[in-house]
């Protein structure tokens, strides 16, 4: 028997943790309850859960820094729950490396389906610090990068691992997956956060926007990811598959 999937909820409101560990746990998981930013470092210190819900309203606290913290040190999933509806806000949330932004009051059905969602695109052994991955590896090799498939790993021409979260990667590997196509935001949110976007959904031009920075000479004048006006982005270079 698999042992449930473990999850944290941190939130300064103590009706709420319970409320989500109730409701989770009703749903097969483990939940530990959170109240500050020092109490989920000591958590991920001995018992790493796989996702994190996050507030960023914590009392002393700047919810964005722990999300920093953790992207930083962990790779773990992170959906951040909050009351701060703004869109700023949302976008610092994504540039950060949150999977998922859930603004309260929020539907508890939708909530666990989002989770889920978060949750098939990451591996059991992602949760904690990054290890090596031993498994046979599918890599994707691009103008001088390596995206390593089974390990979840990018290498820059020089050889050295460039980090990224889980969004970055399933959007990086989708692109990869169909190189001189052009893909719509539609047909990447769709096989990346398995969901459809709104008008206004922004989620996939945030994270283009982080990939850039990391693969590109000159973020400003893309040479690998380019976008197509009113279509979506192509990943311009050729794919070996080795």
């Amino acid at each position: 028997m698999t042992s449930p999937t473990h999850l944290a909820v941190l939130d300064d409101e103590v009706e709420i943790t319970t409320l989500l560990a109730t409701y989770l746990q009703g749903h097969g998981f483990r939940v530990s309850q959170l109240h500050s930013g020092k109490a989920l470092m000591a958590l991920m210190a001995h018992d790493a859960p796989m996702l994190v819900l996050l507030d960023l309203g914590l009392p002393g606290e700047d919810g964005f820094v722990i999300a920093r913290q953790l992207r930083e040190h962990w790779r773990c999933g992170l959906v951040i729950v909050t009351g701060r509806g703004d869109a700023v806000d949302k976008v610092v949330g994504l540039e950060i490396g949150a999977d998922d932004y859930v603004t309260k009051p929020f539907d508890l059905r939708e909530l666990v389906a989002r989770i889920k969602a978060v949750l098939r695109r990451l591996e059991p052994a992602e949760a904690g610090p990054a290890k090596p991955n031993a498994e046979a590896s599918t890599l994707l090799r691009f103008a001088q990068w390596e995206l390593d498939t089974a390990a979840r790993r990018l290498l820059d021409p020089g050889r050295n691992e460039v980090a990224l979260t889980t969004g970055e990667f399933d959007l990086l590997n989708t692109l990869a997956a169909h190189p001189g196509r052009v893909l719509s935001r539609d047909f990447l949110l769709e096989h990346t956060r398995g969901r459809d976007g709104g008008p206004f959904d922004r989620t996939i031009d945030v994270q283009i926007g982080r990939l850039r920075r990391k693969l590109e000479a000159d973020p400003n004048n893309p040479q690998i990811i380019k976008s197509v006006r009113g279509a979506g982005y192509i990943l311009v270079p050729r794919v070996e598959t080795a």
